[in-house]
């Protein structure tokens, strides 16, 4: 599984409730979309910055995601352009199923 970490800065901060009201408008195209296993967005505890934490299948699947398309969007709805970090998670601890695993 690969994560990748999407932030951006936004040009004023905001507080938790408006950024849970604009992640609740784009959650929805996240649905069902191919190879994305998890999304978890974030806001930043000044509300200065934004972004996601996804989990993909591969790499592939992401890179379709993040299309030009995807990147003006977000750009338009939050002001400035995402940046993209790939990590890797080669071990993974899980407390609600009690397990640790491996990628």
């Amino acid at each position: 599984m690969l994560i990748a970490i999407v932030n951006f800065k936004l040009p004023k901060p905001i507080s938790l409730q408006e950024a849970t009201a604009a992640f609740e408008q784009t959650a929805p195209r996240y649905l069902a979309l191919s190879g994305l296993v998890r999304k978890h967005y974030f806001v930043t505890e000044t509300g200065d910055r934004a972004g996601g934490i996804y989990l993909w299948k591969t790499k592939a699947d992401a890179e379709a995601c993040y299309s030009g398309e995807w990147r003006d969007m977000v750009t338009r709805k939050y002001g400035s352009p995402p940046e993209v970090v790939y990590v890797q998670s080669p071990v993974l601890v899980d407390n609600l199923q009690g397990r640790i695993e491996r990628s």
